[in-house]
């Protein structure tokens, strides 16, 4: 059986009111409206819920204990009503977050300490992958958006029923030490033929970004070192062992000694969100991306260091 919501309603107004009169004026219904509805919320149950006193209708023991339950059901479905709306505008909702490790060290902090002092009331989980894994843990369905980043000249292919969300465009930097022959705000990367190089391991796109652009200067780097921690990389250039290629958000600091300039022919890091595409109309992910697009845009630096 279930039990009809508008007149469990009206037979909790009765017991906190006293009167139908009441009862009609507090819900806009005829007083005899009012009682049919309460009539029939008997026959439906087959007890009796409400008796005459005098002229007052009063309840039953029964329509007491039916109106307690009525009580917690509407009090529930309130605040049901309240979550669906906050969902509805983005304000409420979990959600699983795979960024790229320097990504999560900046902006999406930066984005997640807005949201929680605007008391948005979405509830974040964060991972750590590189873009290939945070791509794979979206389409398999363990995030819910993945923060990935691709090169300007080593393209990302993206998985089927997959959309990207661009962010903002963030500039390669050569690491060189401040007292390297080639100095310049802006290097040709042929001047760098001959040094050695330290780079991002062979299975990322940061490598492949490292070679493509050495290559299109019309030679092959030397590589003396690699590493997926750019503050590694960056010591093993203050050390004097090589130059580096490093995306602006993975200078967390500059060492003593090295000094960042612009390729001659700019090379860009694009990040972006990516989300499965049934996911598009999500208002928390929209609020979410929206955040993360404001705080990227104010973590990363477009001039020379």
């Amino acid at each position: 059986m279930m039990l009809d919501l508008r007149r469990l309603r009206m037979l909790v107004a009765l017991e906190r009111l006293g009167t139908i009169a009441a009862v009609a004026d507090e819900l806009h219904v005829t007083a005899s409206g009012i009682s049919m509805q309460l009539a029939a919320l008997e026959r439906e149950i087959g007890v009796d819920l409400t008796e005459r006193r005098g002229r007052r209708l009063a309840l039953t023991p029964a329509g007491r204990l039916l109106a307690d339950h009525g009580r917690e059901l509407l009090d529930r479905l309130s605040v049901a009503e309240l979550e669906v709306d906050a969902l509805r505008r983005g304000a409420a909702g979990s959600y699983r977050i795979a960024a790229f490790p320097s990504s999560a060290r900046t902006f999406v902090v930066d984005a997640w300490r807005t949201l929680l002092a605007g008391g948005t009331g979405l509830e974040l989980s964060l991972s750590t992958p590189e873009p290939e894994d945070a791509l794979t843990d979206l389409t398999s369905g363990r995030a819910d958006l993945a923060v990935v980043h691709s090169y300007s000249n080593v393209p990302r292919s993206l998985p089927e029923d997959v959309e990207v969300t661009h962010l903002a465009d963030e500039p390669v930097w050569i690491a060189v030490r401040a007292d390297d022959p080639v100095t310049a705000a802006r290097i040709d990367l042929a001047d760098l033929d001959g040094h050695g190089w330290v780079v991002p391991t062979a299975d990322r796109t940061c490598f492949q970004m490292v070679e493509r652009a050495c290559g299109i200067a019309g030679y092959r780097p030397r590589i003396v070192a690699e590493s997926m921690d750019f503050a590694v990389l960056l010591e093993l250039v203050a050390a004097g062992i090589g130059v580096a290629l490093v995306p602006d958000l993975t200078v967390a600091a500059l060492p003593a000694g090295v000094r960042l300039a612009r390729p001659r022919a700019d090379v860009l890091r694009h990040v972006q969100t990516a989300t499965r595409s049934r996911a598009r109309h999500d208002p928390g992910l929209r609020l979410l991306t929206s955040a993360l697009h404001e705080a990227a845009r104010d973590r990363i630096r477009a001039d020379v260091v």
